[in-house]
């Protein structure tokens, strides 16, 4: 069953903190919000949906959770219409951690929301500090606690390459979300927005932007904690959705594909990691078995990986394949 989101942006709204990297106006493509056109925009989507998808209403793009409450309690009062009617499966909501508490979580219980997704960013409090987050790693844990506590799905987003940051550190969030039992994640790889205050810092050199190649391998290393983990990631890097232009960006990891690219390099790392330990392959016919839906990972953005693999190991042939068995990021391997 395909799954479908109808965003309902929401940008900036409910937020008071300004981090250095936010531009929620230009993410969402919106410069302000009219609470009367939300019900137009769900049936316009459902007009585009089929019947049987598993579809969610999701308020996306500010704080959901800090907006005024008579206003988050009409909006949710709209989306658990379509509940009621049985034209939407559920609500999902992006927040965050400082704005969760019982109080709100007893409110988003007596309306259909499934999903909670928080905006942790890193579980490093330099890194937050440097980021003007505004909360720290603990209210962030105590957060997902709560969450998870009141029988939420809970997704992290996470984001690669902030002011203070480093692979090692990025790892280490990783790590920390699936100790504090995330059932998704998020990885967004910093792009730096005209306009902000990370611009501004990147401008005067105290910050200097990842390089794609960069931003590419240290998604890698988050991905391949969360695959070890079980934890799906639903998502690399922003949506076409959200209508980002050229003219709008600074630097940064702004790639269409970023997400395609990180996976595809860890899936090259977990296949010569496999390769390396069967010997001389020299002149062999050689078969990869991946999970469903993920041969184009395993092979690579414009057949990169499997160009790579051929040369490295001299194969005669390569074949890549899926099996429905196996889980994402699992490889069996065939020689031939």
């Amino acid at each position: 069953m395909r799954h479908v989101n109808i965003p309902i942006f929401i940008p900036h709204m409910g937020c008071p903190n300004l981090c250095v990297f936010c531009d929620q106006r230009s993410i969402s493509g919106k410069m302000d919000f009219d609470e009367s056109h939300v019900r137009e925009e769900i049936e316009e989507s459902l007009a585009t949906i089929e019947r049987d998808a598993e579809t969610e209403i999701a308020f996306f793009g500010g704080s959901f959770t800090g907006i005024d409450r008579a206003l988050m309690c009409r909006l949710l009062d709209v989306a658990q219409k379509y509940i009621d009617r049985g034209r939407v499966s559920a609500i999902r909501l992006s927040t965050r951690p400082d704005y969760i508490d019982r109080e709100v979580l007893d409110i988003l219980s007596r309306y259909g929301v499934k999903t909670i997704e928080l905006g942790l960013q890193s579980m490093d409090d330099g890194v937050l500090a440097a980021s003007r987050r505004g909360h720290d790693t603990a209210t962030a844990e105590k957060a997902c606690a709560l969450v998870k506590e009141y029988g939420f799905s809970l997704v992290g987003q996470m984001m690669i390459g902030l002011p203070g940051s480093s692979a090692e550190k990025e790892k280490r969030t990783a790590e920390r979300l699936c100790e504090l039992g995330v059932d998704a994640v998020r990885i967004y790889p910093t792009v730096v927005f005209e306009g902000t205050e990370l611009c501004a810092m990147a401008r005067s050199g105290s910050y200097v932007p990842l390089d794609e190649q960069e931003a590419i391998n240290r998604t890698k290393i988050a991905l391949r904690v969360f695959a070890e983990h079980g934890v799906p990631c639903i998502r690399v890097g922003l949506c076409a959705s959200e209508r980002l232009a050229s003219s709008e960006v600074y630097g940064g990891a702004n790639h269409s594909a970023i997400g395609e690219l990180a996976m595809g390099e860890l899936y090259y790392d977990l296949i010569c990691e496999k390769l390396d330990g069967m010997g001389d392959l020299a002149g062999k016919q050689v078969v990869l078995y991946v999970a469903r839906g993920e041969v184009s990972k395993a092979i690579g953005q414009k057949r990169k990986n499997y160009q790579r693999i051929l040369k490295k190991y001299a194969l005669k042939g390569l074949k890549v394949l899926e099996k429905n068995e196996i889980l994402s990021y699992n490889i069996l391997i065939e020689i031939i």
